[in-house]
């Protein structure tokens, strides 16, 4: 697991998020992994996730605050979260600005209408080209839908690890694209669910704001974040 850390993303939210849009602005190839315990719990049992992590060319970065703790306790100097959502949010901001093509792809179909409603209020000059919901049966299928439309952003809302090992799959048909699976940030985009008070999110938080609203994500959270931190204890 060392290996996963050693490919997290050091700079910082601001850094990234400048590179980010140097890459959008030039029209680069970019493939981005938002890594919380689970992603990392899940790479040690999935050879393909494991691909993923350690490729050189997939941007690894800290999203939740269980990845940013076990790397300091590891003595990694990672102090920022770059969260999926704030990713899409940025994104969708410079896309605006850039007047660039976006495609969705995931979640409910009702989700991804009211997704679009407010994209098309908030960020009027992003191009949406094309969406598709998380329910399709032949998924790989979409990916030719995407690759004719030739977007500039593909947000990718289906979850760990397959929305990972989707973009992962068909990364090498595109020419120029910034690719993230940003998990349940649909729900929060289109206004479905709320997104956790600031000071949840000042006090990196989130986590516990999620568990109150839906108790059902705590045996998840046991098993991929309280089992992470102590197995990172017993390698430390």
């Amino acid at each position: 697991m060392k290996e996963y850390f050693d490919r997290l993303y050091r700079k910082g939210f601001e850094q990234f998020i400048e590179e980010m849009e140097y890459s959008l602005e030039n029209e680069k190839k970019c493939f981005i992994v938002t890594a919380n315990p689970e992603t990392f719990m899940i790479g040690e049992k999935d050879r393909v996730m494991e691909e993923i992590l350690l490729n050189q060319n997939v941007s690894v970065v800290p999203d939740g605050i269980g990845i940013v703790k076990a790397a300091q306790m590891l003595d990694y100097n990672i102090t920022d979260r770059i969260t999926g959502i704030d990713i899409a949010y940025k994104l969708l901001e410079f896309g605006h600005k850039m007047e660039k093509k976006i495609y969705l792809f995931g979640s409910r179909q009702d989700v991804v209408d009211d997704m679009k409603e407010v994209l098309g209020k908030t960020y009027p000059k992003l191009k949406i080209v094309g969406s598709q919901n998380g329910y399709v049966e032949d998924k790989d299928a979409v990916f030719s839908d995407i690759k004719a439309k030739r977007p500039d952003i593909v947000l990718v809302a289906l979850g760990i690890p397959l929305q990972e090992k989707l973009i992962y799959r068909h990364l090498d048909e595109f020419d120029k694209g910034i690719f993230v699976g940003v998990g349940g940030s649909f729900d929060v985009i289109s206004g479905h669910k709320k997104r956790a008070p600031r000071i949840f999110i000042k006090l990196k938080l989130e986590w516990l704001y999620r568990i109150v609203l839906e108790p059902q994500r705590l045996k998840r959270f046991y098993e991929s974040n309280i089992k992470f931190i102590f197995r990172i204890r017993r390698y430390k």
